[in-house]
């Protein structure tokens, strides 16, 4: 799941693909108002709304839901990931693109390597590089999954991208609704 945002409009992406293979097998992108301002780590108030809407027009139930954006890796321990999935009643995974708390050192450069993100002396996710020499990303539990399955089956997900193909095809897909000459409005 992804969302798009201009001005007071959000565009909500859900693509369901299949797996292993990573074919796509259903794609829904809605057109909401935003009606609850953006404040930093309650995200989830702001884009659940329009995320459900989404899911309500798919065709295809999915058995797991990735995420751009937190899971317990989040400073209150209930990102938009854990929102979702306890609403949805699915396993979730957060994988974001840049981390609100924690610390963590930095894994290898290979494809695969990994290194814990801590906070307080908690596990709070996985600093996970999906490619070599890329940038990491952090893979939290959102709901109903454990961290080395969310791991795994993230990095089984990538494709040659730094990203999973389910967060590039919903981004994709966010992004071709939002009007043309528009910015969009990235979702920190």
């Amino acid at each position: 799941v992804d969302i798009g945002l201009k001005k007071d409009i959000a565009f909500a992406s859900v693509v369901v693909l299949s797996f292993p293979d990573l074919q796509v097998v259903d794609s829904v992108v809605t057109e909401s108002p935003v009606r609850f301002p953006y404040i930093p780590g309650l995200l989830s108030f702001r884009e659940i709304p329009p995320l459900l809407a989404a899911f309500t027009q798919l065709q295809t139930e999915p058995d797991l839901v990735i995420v751009d954006g937190q899971g317990i890796a989040h400073p209150r321990r209930f990102g938009l990931a854990s929102h979702l999935g306890l609403i949805l009643d699915k396993p979730t995974i957060g994988c974001a693109k840049s981390r609100l708390c924690g610390q963590y050192e930095e894994p290898k450069s290979e494809q695969g390597s990994y290194t814990y993100l801590m906070d307080k002396g908690e596990v709070i996710g996985a600093v996970v590089r999906t490619r070599r020499n890329v940038q990491v990303v952090y893979i939290s539990i959102g709901h109903r999954i454990s961290l080395d399955s969310a791991r795994t089956l993230t990095l089984a997900c990538c494709r040659g991208y730094r990203l999973p193909e389910t967060t590039r095809y919903a981004h994709k897909a966010a992004s071709s609704k939002v009007p043309q000459n528009t910015p969009m409005i990235p979702t920190p």
